[in-house]
């Protein structure tokens, strides 16, 4: 009896990633429908990791326990190649795993504000992992050996790591992730229940299938370049092109919805994102101080920035901001002639103040700061004197 040697027919990947999606929407409540379209998404990437330069982050976050997170992990765990969940592991079991001879794993890291989170400390021995392990050619310097016989040797540490945590990342991770900013459910928002011993199993179907497909797939993604979003530039690009290039291999309405989404999240991680502590302050210096102002005095800034409601400086560590740590921050760019930022001496009311003039901070204002709010409308008709 002879093997056939039919072609099994080919899978349907907008079909395959709708059910990917419908399965999510049964036990998870995103906060909106990109989210719904970037995940699924990036659970078929995790089959095609080999395809691509980089691997984004998934990152399922939240101001609140019980706001979905770790139920998101779960129903990602049961699509994704070789899972591996992780909670305070340590970086040399992950890159280990990573380099072993059982299969690079898909790292599912739960509770990661225990490892970055405010009380936790740095952790720069794992944020060096995930750092070096989002490109392919990202590996793990560290030595082997005993006494004076070490070597060293590098442990390959790409592989695709999905996250869920309470409040954020440090900057280097999350610039390199699709944020989910997870939310409570409200009261009439239903989920059907997750049962492990029930739905596990239709998820790895999926699973599979995801893998059957990603094998007719390879030969689209491998090497494309997929036409990004004119919004959408830089880091952002690379996070999102893998994701594109699976859409775009899938076909159907995938490649629309995927850019739209693209551009919805990247927009809310920009939104959300106040930058390095750093170009929080230049902001605020020209959204919130020194608007039409050419000058002003440090004692006079330091009141302003003080009096922020929706901000830091009031209490960093324990402490509001002061003039040393202003000159210290402000110190770290440049005018426009490169010289670092300074206070300067301001004429005002017959004495000499030290101060902080505009034209020095235009420079910095215009390489690190996002764009400055839109002006607001005018008042309508007959609503000027309304508080």
């Amino acid at each position: 009896m002879t093997e056939s040697t039919a072609t099994p027919p080919a899978i349907d990947g907008a079909a395959l990633l709708n059910e990917v999606e419908a399965f999510h929407r049964r036990f998870n409540v995103f906060p909106h429908e990109a989210a719904y379209v970037a995940v699924a998404l990036w659970d078929a990437h995790a089959h095609l990791l080999d395809c691509f330069d980089s691997t984004p982050r998934l990152a399922f976050l939240s101001p609140e326990p019980g706001s979905g997170k770790s139920r998101a992990l779960e129903i990602v765990e049961t699509l994704v190649p070789e899972p591996m969940t992780a909670v305070n592991a340590s970086a040399a079991a992950l890159f280990r795993s990573v380099s072993g001879p059982n299969g690079r794993p898909t790292i599912l890291f739960d509770e990661i504000d225990t490892v970055f989170g405010p009380k936790a400390g740095d952790n720069e021995e794992l944020r060096g992992f995930l750092n070096a392990g989002h490109r392919r050619t990202g590996v793990t310097y560290r030595c082997i050996g005993d006494g004076g016989n070490q070597t060293v040797q590098a442990f390959p540490s790409y592989c695709g790591v999905a996250v869920a945590g309470l409040g954020n990342l440090p900057d280097t991770i999350m610039t390199r992730s699709v944020i989910i900013r997870m939310r409570r459910r409200a009261r009439n928002e239903r989920i059907e229940p997750f049962r492990a011993r029930l739905h596990e199993a239709e998820g790895h179907k999926l699973r599979d299938r995801l893998a059957q497909w990603a094998e007719h797939a390879r030969g689209f993604v491998m090497g494309a370049w997929p036409d990004m979003p004119d919004e959408v530039s830089d880091r952002p690009a690379d996070v999102w092109e893998p994701l594109l290039a699976i859409a775009d291999a899938a076909g159907g309405d995938w490649p629309d919805r995927a850019r739209a989404a693209c551009v919805t999240l990247v927009t809310a991680s920009k939104t959300n994102d106040k930058g390095s502590l750093g170009v929080r302050l230049l902001t605020d210096l020209r959204d919130h101080v020194m608007v039409g102002i050419d000058r002003l005095p440090t004692i006079a800034i330091l009141d302003r920035l003080n009096a922020l409601d929706d901000a830091p400086w009031a209490d960093l560590n324990g402490k509001p901001l002061d003039s040393r740590r202003l000159s210290k921050m402000l110190a770290e760019y440049m005018t426009a002639d490169t010289e670092p930022i300074a206070s300067r001496n301001i004429k005002a009311a017959g004495s000499v103040l030290k101060g902080y003039y505009a034209t020095d901070l235009h420079d910095a204002w215009g390489r690190y700061c996002p764009p400055p709010p839109e002006s607001p409308l005018p008042p309508l008709p007959g609503t000027e004197n309304l508080a």
